[in-house]
């Protein structure tokens, strides 16, 4: 359900693709290892928040190249499918696929998002589309998932109907310690399914013999016993089943199915006297449990075989009064369900404080409305119904938090906007004048450049005078023009001397003319140089001047528009709150009920069984008081 939410940005399995790729070269970005440090912690929805906000102003940037988010983008825009995964969006599935199977990535790292993603549709009951992913993986599978995926799709294959694959797959793994038990078991299943019982019995018979002090192994152990037990039983071998289930533990999982199913055993070999044995074992645990309730009337049912119809009459009596108190708690619990106390015990400080939801839900209070949770808690579709709730639950939460967090960014901004406003008339005039000089400056060059241009296709020696050379060409061409306004001072020597330094300098241009035309250059390229460190400190001062101004403008209807889509998401998340809380509290009344007629059956059976049991006592005395009465008369 959590994948329905847009809203959100964005069955716990491991932390996340992205933070296992990246942790083996340290990020060179900030937010994106605050975003993986949130997803090691399996906080998904607030790495995917961090890294979505990352991402966005990124992309927003004028020169994104700069930033050194800019090196691990790619694994950035892979890790936003792959949080997505982790926290279980399924209806934006497309976007996750095309950034597992479709990203830039290596093919390790696509073949670990594809085996998850594969995970997730196998747990939703999707298979087909578990198996398509898998059929996408290549052979470059990472060393630490290379059984596990085995495994997943040995499971897929049962459940699509391609059972020959699947054991020959389980074959494969069977020994391996990453699949042991849960090899043996499927091993077991798809050889039943492929019409090869008696296999499937022996694999099944070999995983029960066994032996493991691992507790989940140790469970499958008990469930192949348990099966074949019971398997044999509803076959008409009661001695060969009783030797399956007294393999199971007494303090096991499935430990009340095998006492049970111990006393029918000995029901079946007409010991009745045998049968009370396990069934009294049974008698003294929890009474909300199923088996327990029904071994409340086996117990009197064995007694009542034996002829202990005095025994039976007194635990029908105790059966009945069990019966009716838990029949009062269940239309308590119904009622705390319908009042609403139900969902509140979920989202409870005490539930939420860590998210092993089937821990914390132990350690719940034993109210009317809490009373059964363990047994609900064994429906799948119940458990990930109470996630969804609980996502739910921490989404309003962080909605919350986040409304009150804009008045924050308001005062925020008025204190930039008080601080920034008195200060930047003064920075505009250093900002014009700064202005003022690149252009001068640009201008300049623009003017030598285009002149040296030409320079190159008509010679113009005079435009590489030095100083001095064109003051003295000055000075003589002023010396020539007042010769000839004063003609009596213009004299053959006089005259030679100024052709002579004239020529001289002219030699000097014309001579000098390729070198001092090479140097040009080199002292325009050194301007470049000077006008480029002049454009750095006036883009700085832009991007400094912008920053200002834009640490305080323009965010007024920005948070305008955020509180509103908060405020909406919001309503929508209570909305879908109490959708599925409904559903949630109608599932659980659902069973409740179920139970409650369940109970109520027994009852019957237990009042028509304790008035049987009492007439066959009191005929049982009857005959014993005449013999007493006979002797005392004679």
């Amino acid at each position: 359900m959590r994948g329905i939410f847009f809203i959100v940005f964005i069955c716990g399995l491991v932390v996340s693709l992205s933070a296992k790729a990246d942790a083996e070269q340290p990020s060179k970005d900030i937010f994106f290892s605050e975003a993986l440090f949130y997803a090691y912690q399996n906080e998904y929805f607030k790495a995917i928040v961090k890294l979505n906000t990352e991402l966005g102003q990124y992309y927003l940037q004028d020169e994104p190249e700069l930033d050194p988010f800019h090196y691990q983008i790619g694994q950035a825009e892979f890790s936003i499918g792959d949080l997505e995964l982790s926290y279980r969006m399924h209806q934006r599935a497309g976007h996750a696929i095309k950034a597992v199977l479709e990203g830039n990535v290596s093919e390790p790292v696509r073949n670990r998002a594809a085996y998850r993603l594969a995970k997730i549709y196998y747990n939703k009951n999707q298979y087909l589309n578990a198996l398509h992913v898998l059929q996408k993986m290549t052979d470059d599978v990472p060393a630490d998932i290379v059984v596990n995926e085995k495994l997943l799709r040995a499971q897929v294959y049962i459940s699509t109907g391609k059972f020959s694959e699947a054991i020959k797959l389980l074959k494969e793994i069977e020994d391996e310690p990453e699949a042991k038990g849960f090899a043996s078991y499927n091993l077991a299943i798809a050889l039943i399914q492929n019409n090869e019982e008696k296999e499937g019995l022996a694999q099944l018979d070999k995983l029960g013999r066994s032996y493991s002090d691992d507790p989940v192994v140790q469970a499958l152990q008990d469930k192949a016993n348990l099966t074949l037990g019971y398997r044999l039983l509803e076959a008409g071998a009661p001695l060969e089943a009783k030797k399956y289930l007294q393999r199971v533990r007494l303090q096991g999982p499935f430990s009340n199915r095998a006492l049970l199913g111990l006393g029918w055993v000995s029901v079946s070999l007409g010991r009745f006297d045998r049968a009370l044995v396990p069934w009294k074992i049974l008698h003294q645990r929890n009474e909300t449990n199923e088996l327990v309730q029904e071994s409340m009337l086996a117990v009197p049912y064995a007694y009542s075989k034996l002829g202990l119809h005095g025994k039976a009459a007194i635990a029908y009596g105790q059966a009945m009064d069990v019966f009716g108190r838990e029949i009062e708690t269940l239309d308590s619990s119904i009622r705390s369900i319908r009042q609403g106390k139900f969902l509140k015990a979920l989202v409870s400080k005490e539930v939420q404080k860590n998210k092993d939801l089937l821990v914390n839900l132990r350690d719940l209070q034993d109210a009317p409305e809490t009373r059964y949770i363990l047994q609900l808690m064994a429906s799948n579709d119940f458990q990930e119904s109470l996630k969804n709730y609980s996502d739910l639950a921490e989404l309003r939460i962080e909605l919350n938090r986040w409304l009150d967090n804009l008045p924050v960014f308001e005062e925020l901004i008025r204190l930039r906007r008080l601080y920034y406003e008195p200060l930047l008339p003064k920075i505009e005039k250093q900002f014009k004048k700064l202005d003022s000089r690149i252009k001068l400056r640009l201008q300049q060059r623009r003017r030598l450049d285009k002149r040296l241009k030409s320079m190159l296709i008509s010679r113009r020696p005079e435009y590489l005078a030095t100083v001095d050379e064109r003051l003295a060409l000055e000075q003589i061409e002023r010396l020539e023009v007042y010769l000839l306004s004063h003609p009596e001072l213009k004299t053959v020597e006089v005259e030679g001397r100024i052709r002579r330094i004239k020529g001289v300098i002219l030699w000097n241009l014309n001579s000098e003319y390729d070198p001092r035309l090479t140097q040009a250059y080199e002292h325009l390229h050194e301007l470049d140089e000077g006008i480029e460190k002049l454009q750095k400190t006036y883009a700085s001062f832009v991007r400094t001047r912008q920053a200002a101004t834009q640490s305080y403008q323009g965010y007024d209807l920005s948070i305008r528009k955020l509180r509103t889509k908060l405020q909406e998401d919001k309503r929508r998340v209570s909305a879908l709150m109490a959708r599925q809380g409904r559903f949630m509290e109608s599932m659980a009344i659902a069973e409740l009920d179920r139970r409650r007629k369940r109970l109520e059956e027994y009852q019957v059976k237990a009042r028509f069984a304790l008035a049987e049991s009492y007439d066959r006592a009191s005929k049982q005395q009857q005959p014993q008081a005449e013999s007493t009465t006979t002797e005392d008369q004679k």
